[in-house]
């Protein structure tokens, strides 16, 4: 996958707030920060099953997403939000939990497999496209492959929470750059100053 600016920016996450600050919530973290950052609001938004804002990101427009769908069915919010908004999936960058990398280290990639994340799964198939940019948080593993569903719906401890905070703030130091579409760069700061 060629890199391409990018247009839409995806947190994933599960609304409610039950969920509000579990470890699966990553890509809503994120997204929070964001709108903090650049000084946008989530508002209902019915074209896209979900909560949007519009802001400014390296001069470019650009909207963010919140989907309500549940991370399970995140597809049919990205889906709907790439037709109204008429962008390319090419130019979505998704935010989510990373399972395989350790609670303070973020990750940029293009395109690739879902690695078992269910939202990722579910965009792969609603949009018949693995295209799109990632942005993967990390938040550690259990151990054991039958403690994950639990691991990843419960708070992180205080010291993975306040690595993943930091992963977070590094993240947004790069998106003027990730916007623009330059991701070997992005990538180069974002890995480096991250490095575990």
């Amino acid at each position: 996958m060629e890199p391409s600016p990018i247009k839409l920016i995806v947190g994933l996450g599960n609304p409610g707030e039950k969920y509000t600050k579990t470890r699966h919530n990553a890509g809503f973290l994120f997204l929070d920060r964001l709108l903090s950052h650049a000084g946008g609001v989530l508002k209902a938004d019915k074209h896209c099953f979900g909560r949007s804002s519009k802001v400014t990101l390296a001069d470019q427009e650009i909207r963010l997403l919140a989907p309500d769908t549940f991370m399970n069915l995140s597809g049919k919010a990205v889906v709907a939000a790439c037709r109204y908004y008429k962008i390319a999936l090419s130019s979505v960058l998704v935010a989510h939990d990373e399972l395989d990398l350790d609670a303070g280290v973020a990750r940029l990639k293009l395109g690739g497999g879902h690695g078992g994340n269910n939202g990722l799964r579910d965009i792969t198939q609603k949009s018949a496209s693995n295209e799109f940019a990632r942005l993967r948080i990390g938040i550690g593993h259990p151990g054991v492959g039958r403690d994950v569903s639990g691991y990843v719906l419960k708070p992180a401890s205080k010291s993975d929470q306040q690595a993943i905070d930091n992963a977070i703030a590094e993240s947004l130091r790069v998106m003027d750059l990730v916007v623009r579409g330059e991701f070997p760069r992005a990538m180069n700061e974002l890995h480096t100053s991250l490095v575990k």
